[in-house]
């Protein structure tokens, strides 16, 4: 028997229906995103599971953005008895943008509304996302801290779901990972081989048919402070072999957070830019260089483990370096060794070695990581720092012009695989009251480039859109900027030991997380879904760089509402320009 309460609420929402346009809105945008990721051109509900989290953050806000505009929702109570059901609404609309939100819990509202169901329904999965999404003050606290969010096996499993989706497809046991990563830093190999010889040498050697001092049972704490010290020592004996200072070294910190994130993460092992850390130092992810996870059992080489575990630190350093294209990292499992490298498709590994049966290629891997340089590291080259002051330069019009940075203005939010998109603010040198926008993000070759719209669009005419001012396929040693050969270096994943057959191209949340549409809607792709579903082409993103000459102020910090209606009223000017030109676009 429903409460007074109970028929209260059905009485209001049976006078208010939501109503079919508004929730059309939301449909077409869900539709649309389907089909530009290639899933279907008639999705249903199910299709939200195959959905990134930037995707499903996106519908989110459309439909919460709606339903809270509705009349309706300042006439039901909020859950808790005190207030109305909009405030809880817009406390969950700012909850979202979190790193911890966990997507799942509104799957269902974003579910009900695709599936048609009663706005009684509806209403009913509105309230319990509210709920489960905005818990007490105290609640909230608590999730936010590490060591209590990394206790609870209930939250870390669904941590580990987001961060499944965000990392993208895992692929290990690659033959020439080493080779790839490691060939080029200079005097590499021969250093190498002449350190690891002068480890075998002598009364009490540092190495015979295993590493001294080992903790024969890996407890963790005991290989940090073997791995740190060993490390130390191996950089001493190399120094002959290195003209210039090694400026950075291996930091063991597994019970010191490390600072610069919004929910503090525990790095067991790294290393840092800073030749002077040590035990005690506090550290920042934007000075982790390269990250590691040590696990004291050989079983741990596996992805809900170490894998994971490792992929959270990378999302970490590539969220705090703005400049970084991908980032390398290691795990020890027991003695078991695998190097990594993630991007922006996922991540890929090293064959597994055994430390003490192949020290060599051990001693290779440390002073590897100690020598490379930032390109090698994976830091963009073509972002330039000298006296103070980071730049890039173009070509122009057959003339170099070098566009001085000012600092980031807009950032995707903290993914690996995707499109990772970036903007600074910038001017070109010499000309510091014309203010430009750079933009950077990783495509699928197969989009429009966004640049040849821009100019097309500037070209026209069309008002109250940043005008173009130079696009570009950013290069690094002389060759487009892409991953597969570009930043994987050519290594082929079919070859990894975990390759399934079909696998790269499917619909899902690792292969296609945070595709976005090109500028215009026509020619988005050269292959319709079906086909691209059913090739065998392998995911590849390429680097762009998009350079425009407006830059203005998000809508939020309008003045006043007049300034704010204003602006709307040049968005939807803009808009008409375009259709009137020629473009249909959905931003």
């Amino acid at each position: 028997m429903e409460s007074l309460s109970d028929q209260s609420r059905s009485k209001i929402i049976k006078t208010n229906p939501i109503g079919k346009d508004l929730l059309d809105v939301f449909r077409t945008s869900f539709n649309s995103i389907c089909y530009e990721r290639f899933i279907s051109y008639f999705p249903d509900a199910s299709a939200l599971d195959q959905l990134c989290n930037e995707d499903l953050w996106t519908l989110a806000l459309v439909l919460l953005a709606s339903l809270q505009s509705l009349p309706v929702a300042n006439l039901l109570l909020s859950k808790s008895g005190r207030g109305i059901l909009r405030n809880d609404i817009l406390r969950l609309i700012s909850a979202i943008p979190s790193d911890d939100f966990i997507f799942d819990r509104i799957k269902p509202l974003l579910g009900a509304v695709l599936s048609d169901k009663p706005d009684d329904l509806i209403w009913s999965e509105v309230y319990c996302a509210v709920t489960e999404s905005t818990p007490p003050y105290s609640s909230v606290q608590w999730l936010h801290n590490t060591n209590s969010f990394a206790n609870s096996s209930e939250y870390r499993k669904d941590v580990d779901k987001v961060l499944k989706s965000e990392l993208g497809r895992l692929y290990v046991g690659l033959r020439r990972f080493h080779e790839a990563f490691f060939e080029g830093v200079v005097d590499l190999k021969a250093a190498s081989e002449a350190v690891f010889k002068k480890c075998m040498e002598g009364n009490s050697p540092l190495y015979c048919e295993g590493w001294s001092g080992w903790p024969e049972d890996s407890n963790q704490g005991c290989v940090l402070s073997w791995f740190a010290k060993l490390s130390g020592q191996l950089s001493e004996f190399a120094e002959g072999y290195r003209p210039s200072p090694t400026r950075r070294r291996p930091l063991a910190q597994p019970d010191r957070p490390i600072q610069g994130a919004t929910a503090e993460r525990k790095l067991d092992i790294g290393f840092v830019n800073d030749p002077e850390a040590r035990k005690y130092t506090r550290c920042q992810w934007s000075q982790i260089l390269v990250p590691g996870e040590l696990k004291s059992n050989p079983s741990a080489d596996t992805a809900p483990k170490a894998w994971l575990d490792l992929g959270r630190y990378a999302r970490k350093v590539l969220a705090a370096q703005d400049t970084r294209r991908f980032v390398l990292g290691f795990t020890i499992c027991g003695s078991l060794m695998r190097v990594w490298e993630f991007d922006r498709l996922g991540g890929i590994a090293s064959e597994r070695f055994d430390i003490n049966e192949d020290g060599l290629q051990f001693v290779s891997t440390i002073l590897g990581f100690l020598w490379m340089n930032e390109e090698e590291l994976g830091f963009d080259p073509t972002i330039i720092t000298a006296d103070n002051q980071r730049f890039i330069e173009i070509e122009r019009g057959g003339v170099t012009e070098r566009l001085i940075i000012d600092g980031v203005i807009h950032r995707a939010r903290p993914c690996i695989a995707g499109r990772a998109t970036i903007c600074w603010k910038a001017h070109r040198e010499r000309d510091s009251q014309t203010p430009l926008v750079i933009k950077d993000s990783w495509q699928y070759p197969e989009r429009d480039e966004e640049g040849k719209v821009l100019r097309e669009a500037t070209n026209l005419d069309v008002v109250n859109v940043a005008r173009y001012y130079h696009h570009e396929t950013v290069c690094v040693r002389g060759q487009d900027d892409d991953i597969q050969s570009n930043v994987r270096k050519g290594l082929d994943i079919t070859e990894a030991e975990n390759y399934a057959v079909g696998a790269p191209w499917k619909g899902g949340n690792g292969s296609t997380a945070g595709v976005k549409r090109s500028s215009s809607q026509t020619g988005a792709s050269t292959l319709p879904p079906s086909e691209i579903a059913d090739s065998n082409v392998l995911l590849n993103r390429v680097h762009r760089r998009v350079i425009v000459r407006d830059y203005g102020k998000p809508i939020y910090q309008a003045s006043s509402r007049t300034t704010l209606l204003a602006a709307l009223e040049g968005c939807i000017e803009g808009y008409e320009s375009l259709h009137k030109a020629g473009f249909l676009h959905r931003d």
